[in-house]
């Protein structure tokens, strides 16, 4: 519809009006007393009488009497709130004609009383107090007309605001959401079976009805509402839900964005989408500082619509904020979003998820910096910022291998997307060497130069033993990197050989934790490889006390077969000397039938020499 039509169909709509308007006054006008006076109102005549209008009206008088000496038969009111509806309705009651003042009118009436200056000053119970009467007693008491009003209101600002019928609707709505969810959260207390107070938790809140009744408001209205209900205190999640169903039936049913199986495009030319704009400028400013108040599949959405829409670059930082303090619980669709500039060389927006990696590490960073240093020696085997960022690893590992096979995507994205999570966050490179080999895939016109700067991003020590046979025959690879693979592959070969072959006692126990202890701790953050450490250490220094039990052992059993050297001839030497030797032991065991288990005074020597030994090393 172009610019003619509409203003054609404006007219029409103006002589409709003005047809059923004249219609209605010939049937409560008295015609016995010819009129003296004609109003006309956004034109529309009315053919009135001076006397009723001038004994309620403050304007109408003084018009009148401005213009007594050329007596004015013809008065037209420019600019009056509601036009020729709200002047038939306060002209009736200049008339005395009883009419129903509801949530539908009142807005109308308090401003047309206003323009009109239908005050107390001029006339006893005049349009202005009675329609204040019905604001105050009524409408403030209940959250349904509350909107009803507001959304009257939408056509009379700024006039209705500076009467304050705005704020006094809002107020009464921000006050009924906080006391029914007061109420809400006091029904839904309960005793547990141990005679404690506890709060039920529920799938739905019954307090949040409102959701739905404050979603038909204009979108400056709704801000102003949203932000009451936060200074009252309004449970975030509420916020939250309330902000979802907003944009949803705002941007739905004009954005093919929310609506991916919808064959329609945005035409950014037409006029919706200015208000779009606005809509997700404006809940993104509303949203709650709380981390989880709003589904992430939702900010993606938003997201999407806010660069697809241009929005301010504050609007899309802060949602791109927003994500990556909960990208942890983000799919691999998530991030998947499309590139909306025309002039764009690759299929998906790499940027913008490189920008959420950012802001991820950064409040990862964030979070450690401000844990308390005991949290940080605590034996905890991980911690809940380590295993966000095995989850983000693993996500981001998934969304190269998406973005890979893009002919387009340049090397330095690639790497820079690969390279974005901090080396502890991935404790197996299995999923980077598999997008890294796609992508070798799809580029195979890459210089040995940036096959071997893409590949250095790969730890090969910590592939698994099938991802390590795979890269050992992958021809795609530069053959360093092959080189390097089988030589792990060797040395871990090495290991499961000598560990299998070793002695079944405690020591090869330990010495195969440790030989694994330097790759776990190369894909521990620097508070879990702290941790590990403090282990590590308390074993070795167990370790080396049994060595000094044994080697105390020794010396004893040294003088004891010097003594018998010395009292007894060579045979009983021979008897007694491999008597003794049969009970050495270096390692606690022994294969043999004949070996025991130590004596109880040999297991309290033990004991206190490792005590002994453990308190002068710490």
């Amino acid at each position: 519809m172009d610019r003619s039509d509409m203003l054609q169909l404006q007219l029409q709509q103006q002589l409709s009006l003005a047809k059923s308007v004249r219609h209605r006054c010939n049937e409560w006008i008295f015609r016995d007393v010819p009129s003296d006076i004609t109003i006309e109102v956004a034109g529309v005549t009315f053919s009135l009488h001076k006397f009723p209008l001038v004994s309620r009206s403050g304007r109408i008088r003084r018009l009148v009497a401005e213009h007594r000496d050329s007596d004015i038969s013809k008065v037209e009111l420019l600019n009056l709130p509601g036009g020729a509806e709200s002047f038939e309705l306060a002209a009736k009651f200049c008339y005395g004609i009883n009419f129903e003042i509801t949530p539908g009118n009142v807005a109308q009436l308090c401003c047309a009383s206003d323009y009109l200056e239908m005050s107390e000053e001029f006339s006893k119970d005049n349009l202005g107090s009675r329609a204040e009467e019905y604001l105050e007693s009524i409408v403030s008491k209940n959250l349904e007309m509350c909107v009803e009003v507001l959304q009257q209101c939408e056509n009379l600002l700024p006039l209705a605001d500076e009467l304050k019928v705005v704020s006094r609707c809002i107020d009464a709505i921000a006050s009924k959401a906080c006391t029914e969810q007061i109420a809400s959260s006091f029904s839904r207390l309960e005793y547990s079976s141990s005679g404690r107070l506890h709060m039920s938790k529920q799938a739905t809140c019954d307090s949040d009805w409102w959701i739905e009744d404050i979603s038909v408001l204009r979108v400056d209205l709704y801000e102003r509402v949203i932000t009451a209900m936060k200074c009252r205190g309004v449970r975030p999640e509420s916020i939250g839900a309330s902000l979802v169903n907003y944009a949803q039936r705002e941007l739905t049913k004009k954005s093919s964005l929310w609506n991916p199986s919808g064959q329609t495009k945005v035409d950014f030319v037409t006029s919706s989408y200015g208000q779009e704009k606005l809509v997700v400028e404006t809940i993104v400013s509303l949203f709650p500082v709380e981390k989880l108040a709003i589904p992430i599949s939702f900010l993606f959405g938003l997201l999407r619509s806010a660069v697809m829409l241009d929005c301010s670059v504050a609007c899309r930082l802060d949602l791109e904020r927003r994500i990556g303090s909960q990208l942890d619980i983000a799919t691999l669709d998530d991030l998947l979003i499309p590139s909306f500039k025309h002039s764009a060389d690759t299929l998906f927006d790499v940027d913008t998820v490189h920008r959420i990696l950012v802001n991820f590490s950064q409040q990862d960073d964030s979070e450690d910096d401000m844990e308390d240093a005991s949290v940080f020696e605590s034996d905890s085997p991980r911690s809940p910022s380590q295993s966000a960022l095995f989850k983000v690893s693993k996500l981001v590992d998934n969304y190269l291998a998406e973005i890979a096979p893009d002919a387009n995507l340049k090397l330095s994205k690639f790497m820079v997307i690969a390279d974005s999570l901090p080396s502890h966050a991935r404790t197996i490179h299995d999923g980077l060497y598999r997008a890294i080999d796609i992508y070798l895939k799809a580029h195979q016109g890459l210089s040995d130069l940036d096959k071997k700067k893409l590949c250095k991003l790969i730890d090969f020590q910590k592939l698994s033993q099938e991802a390590g046979a795979h890269a050992a025959q992958n021809e795609r690879l530069p053959l360093q990197c092959m080189v390097q693979v089988l030589y792990f592959e060797q040395l871990r070969l090495r290991n499961a050989l000598s560990n299998s072959c070793g002695d079944e006692d405690y020591k090869p126990s330990h010495q195969s934790w440790r030989i694994s202890s330097g790759a776990l701790s190369a894909a521990m953050s620097p508070r879990d490889n702290y941790a590990s450490l403090r282990r590590e250490n308390r074993e070795l220094k167990l370790e080396l006390a049994r060595l000094r039990m044994r080697l105390n052992d020794l010396e004893k059993e040294h003088v004891c077969m010097r003594r018998d050297m010395q009292k007894s001839s060579s045979r009983k030497f021979m008897t007694s000397f491999s008597r003794k030797f049969s009970k050495m032991s270096f390692f606690g065991n022994s294969s043999s039938k004949g070996s025991s288990s130590p004596s109880k005074h040999s297991l309290r020597t033990d004991s206190k020499v490792i005590e002994r030994t453990c308190t002068s090393a710490e």
